[in-house]
């Protein structure tokens, strides 16, 4: 199957820094290929893949300075995927809804990856107008906010098999991983650290946009010798810090797309204590890989009786259901799905709108 992979420009693929969209395309791509998949990526130049690589930009626009409207650079590469298209089966995007007004029409196979909340107000006026092109949620709860639109499946997230290994969590410290900004709640994290009497450790990236945040609220709750802030860290430490933590929190007052890091602790076997919103219910087996919790009291006791999850079982999940070989199985069943089908045009008043429908 020839495949066309999409992503944002902002970051290279697989991201140099921070990016969770660009990592899983960066991890579909290579499993896609090593399953023998005929893939292309139309990503930046400085993208490492064993796909072919259509380089679209120099370098990832987020590390360019120069580049002063991003946009532009998407446009582009909309019309290089558009003047392409024709030698695809499948096309695959990853940046939302910024293609939706050259696929409408195009005729292509075609499926959009969401990887963001959908709760933002704008978006209702974008997916009603756009509501025939199949999109594919990263869990189900996710789709919540935007039910009437074309849904072709739910494709949970996946890693590399061998990306990470079990640890023993013989550290003897709880974990923070993601971002110091409200919706992730490290507030919670370091109350149940203190509560509980055992070390928190955070690495964590700090946004301009949560500069104040961190400096006001979460700066000064860190002055306690239980609290150790470490700062952002790379893939090359984080296998470490998760296998030899006893258990990551994960407090989020959010409505969370997927929450990758959930998946990245059971890689290692480290079970994970998460507040109960957005996906955690689909990617937690509650009392297997961890525990769901609804208030910090419950935290405290789930961290108190950690000791009743397996890691090894943690581990066993992840293989069974969140490696990038699972991911790219499921993806090639969407493809196959939608190939199937034939695309044609129809009219509804004086709008010309793509559907997807079973041929006649």
């Amino acid at each position: 199957m020839k495949i066309a992979q999409i992503p944002p420009l902002y970051e290279s693929v697989p991201p140099k820094m921070y990016g969770g969209t660009e990592r899983v395309v960066s991890y579909l791509t290579e499993e896609l290929v090593k399953q023998g998949q005929d893939v292309t990526l139309f990503g930046t130049k400085d993208s490492v893949t064993k796909a072919e690589l259509f380089p679209i930009c120099d370098q990832a626009i987020r590390l360019n300075k120069t580049v002063q409207d991003p946009l532009a650079y998407h446009i582009m590469q909309m019309m290089a995927v558009t003047e392409h298209a024709h030698e695809f089966d499948v096309l695959h995007f990853h940046n939302d809804y910024i293609h939706y007004p050259f696929s409408v029409n195009a005729g292509y196979t075609h499926l959009t990856t969401l990887h963001g909340r959908l709760d933002l107000p704008e978006l209702k006026m974008i997916y009603k107008k756009f509501d025939t092109l199949p999109l594919v949620s990263i869990s189900n709860d996710q789709r919540r906010p935007q039910p009437n639109v074309n849904w072709a499946a739910t494709v949970y997230h996946g890693l590399p098999i061998d990306l990470y290994k079990k640890g023993n969590g013989d550290g003897g410290y709880l974990a923070f991983i993601g971002r110091i900004s409200p919706e992730k709640r490290p507030d919670r994290a370091i109350e149940i650290a203190k509560r509980t009497g055992i070390r928190l450790k955070i690495a964590a990236k700090v946004d301009k946009a949560d500069q104040a945040y961190y400096e006001q609220t979460i700066k000064p709750m860190m002055d306690h010798p239980l609290i150790e802030f470490i700062g952002e860290i790379g893939e090359a430490e984080k296998g470490n810090f998760l296998s030899n933590a006893i258990a990551l929190l994960f407090p989020i007052d959010w409505p969370e797309p997927f929450g990758m890091v959930m998946i990245e602790a059971m890689a290692n076997g480290t079970p994970v204590i998460a507040f109960n919103c957005g996906s955690v219910p689909e990617v937690i087996d509650n009392n297997i890989t961890g525990t769901i919790v609804n208030h910090i009291d419950e935290a405290v006791s789930a961290v108190n009786n950690i000791h009743r999850i397996d890691r090894n079982v943690c581990r066993q999940v992840f293989e069974e259901k969140y490696s990038a070989a699972v991911m790219a199985r499921n993806y090639l069943a969407v493809y196959e799905k939608l190939i199937k089908q034939s695309c044609r045009y129809y009219v509804i008043k004086n709008d010309i709108v793509s559907g997807y429908l079973p041929q006649d």
